[in-house]
């Protein structure tokens, strides 16, 4: 319990990209390891129905449904992400979508430095049946 805390405390201080930089990795990798360990197909099919999980618009989306779950920290971190100055948009995103996006992933990688993986692993859960990929 102590050591969640000293951890929270010290990434709490990070910067929001950083976070995100770490966060975009992570989602990717949880997103492919589930899909892996439920599925084989062809690296295409992971491919496409990865990326149509991944994407911006559809990490926006997601947040919209978990934010009602945050703590105060973890609701931090995602405004400090979502504000934070980005200079790049997504292809197939409004700037609104790709903020957004930007603070889940900034949330995502708070979670994962502080290592709290099943804190993490309910929002992947999220996010795959939001995306149908619980279903099947």
């Amino acid at each position: 319990m102590e050591e969640s805390l000293n951890l929270r405390k010290k990434y709490s201080m990070y910067s929001p990209l950083t976070l995100a930089y770490i966060g975009d990795s992570v989602f990717d990798l949880k997103i492919k390891e589930y899909m892996v360990a439920h599925h084989n197909m062809p690296v295409e099919k992971f491919h496409q129905r990865v990326s149509k999980i991944v994407c911006a618009r559809n990490q926006s989306s997601f947040i919209d449904e978990w934010m009602e779950n945050l703590d105060e920290t973890e609701n931090d971190i995602y405004n400090r992400g979502r504000n934070a100055s980005v200079h790049t948009k997504a292809k197939n995103a409004t700037m609104a979508e790709y903020k957004k996006a930007t603070g889940l992933e900034a949330l995502v990688g708070f979670l994962y430095l502080c290592k709290e993986y099943d804190r993490l692993d309910d929002i992947i859960h999220t996010v795959l049946d939001k995306a149908g990929e619980l279903s099947e």
